[in-house]
């Protein structure tokens, strides 16, 4: 007897793959985006939707599970980790005073992930909203080589970082979510 989940994957197709390709959300019928802002937000929008799936189907408890101490990386806290990255990219973009930290001081976006089902609720809306607002912030600037903020940041460099970000984040989320309950897939 072990606690260890065993590995499995709901596609039927291809056995190393998170769902199926015609269940697959991320699958776009017709030719790739035209252009590199379009490509840069597709590439975006497919992170974003694989961050969340690879949450789907798991209880408060289950997304609040820590990997490996003393590690305190779990998906919920990844979740909330991700909120305040939006946020803190909106200061990338303007010349203001920055926009407060929503959980708190440093790594209290993963410290603070609990599994209490009012924290989860409160992730998903609080990275909805925050996308929403990043991504309003970004498209008053078009041009990928326009300069913004006090550093100024090439909207190019911006977006690449954003999809760095969430790509990462989302091999993290790969290994989690295996050892919660041995789903596998891309």
């Amino acid at each position: 007897m072990s606690d260890q989940p065993v590995r499995w994957t709901q596609a039927t197709v291809y056995p190393d793959m998170w769902a199926d390709p015609n269940d697959d959300p991320r699958n776009k019928e017709g030719a790739s985006p035209d252009g590199e802002l379009a490509t840069l937000q597709n590439f975006l929008t497919d992170y974003r939707i694989t961050l969340r799936m690879k949450c789907e189907g798991l209880d408060a408890e289950q997304l609040a599970r820590r990997s490996v101490p003393p590690s305190t990386m779990s998906l919920l806290g990844l979740l909330r980790h991700l909120v305040e990255v939006e946020r803190d990219w909106r200061n990338w973009i303007s010349d203001g005073d920055p926009l407060p930290k929503l959980y708190g001081r440093r790594d209290a976006d993963f410290d603070g992930a609990v599994a209490e089902q009012a924290l989860v609720d409160a992730a998903y809306s609080d990275l909805e909203r925050e996308q929403a607002a990043t991504d309003a912030s970004l498209a008053e600037h078009p041009d990928l080589g326009e300069r913004v903020g006090k550093d100024k940041i090439t909207i190019r460099e911006l977006m690449v970082h954003r999809i760095e970000e969430y790509a990462r984040h989302c091999g993290h989320a790969d290994l989690l979510r295996e050892c919660i309950d041995g789903r596998v897939g891309q």
